[in-house]
């Protein structure tokens, strides 16, 4: 049974403001998933002595990796990756529309599409992170159910697109969603729902999800607890098991 893992990183620094990727790594591999899709990573910033996040991660897990910068300050890339242990390709990755209007004030978003071949299946695989604006995540939870993105004919079944969204369930970007794909928390049964992801001090507010098609069998789903987790970054990470239609 494959196992897919949304997390935030928070660029490495955790919820003691140190900086270790491999309190990340270390995070990850006890989840043992076959799939991550990582949010906030930092390539080559002064911020977080110059290291490739992303490379360094998927090394860790000995994972291959695609990684999409949504925002690019000369030579700094910050952006999100989707690793995996199975064949895989990149179909798309590109920016994610902002607000009319104070476009420039705001932190570009974008999203990585990948294919994944799960035991001679292709599975395709949307990782995205939304913006902090209510009219931006709206425009681009509607850009991402779409024609460009969930909607185009090649985002075909089985399909999940997750994420951090910055949004609960019932806000506007969630439903724009809904209307597409399936929310894998609403599949279980209701006393096996999955409670909040942020933050990890204290979880109180559900934004980080899983959608899916109807090629998908949700079997379950967790926000992960621990100590190391509650350290390493500002969220939980999501973990859903899931089975091929």
């Amino acid at each position: 049974m494959p196992r897919i893992v949304t997390y935030n990183v928070h660029r490495c620094v955790g919820t003691d403001r140190k900086l270790d990727v491999n309190r990340i790594v270390e995070v990850i591999a006890e989840l043992e998933p076959d799939i991550v899709a990582l949010q906030e990573l930092d390539v080559g910033r002064a911020r977080t002595d110059m290291v490739d996040q992303a490379h360094e991660i998927a090394q860790g897990l000995e994972m291959a990796f695609h990684f999409h910068p949504a925002m690019k300050v000369e030579e700094e890339l910050y952006g999100d990756a989707i690793l995996t242990h199975y064949p895989e390709r990149l179909v798309q990755a590109a920016p994610l529309p902002g607000h009319n209007y104070i476009s420039a004030l705001l932190e570009p978003r974008g999203a990585l599409w990948v294919a994944i071949d799960i035991e001679g299946t292709e599975v395709q695989i949307i990782n995205t992170h939304l913006g902090l604006v209510a009219r931006e995540k709206k425009n681009q939870a509607i850009a991402l159910a779409g024609p460009t993105w969930a909607g185009h004919p090649r985002f075909k079944s089985p399909g999940i697109l997750l994420g951090d969204f910055n949004s609960q369930p019932g806000a506007a970007p969630h439903r724009a969603i809904g209307r597409v794909l399936k929310d894998a928390r609403a599949l279980l049964p209701a006393h096996r729902r999955v409670g909040p992801t942020y933050s990890t001090k204290m979880p109180l507010f559900r934004i980080d999800h899983v959608f899916v098609t109807d090629g998908i069998a949700v079997r379950a789903m967790f926000a992960a607890h621990s100590p190391l987790i509650r350290l390493a970054s500002d969220h939980l990470p999501l973990v859903m098991d899931f089975d091929l239609r």
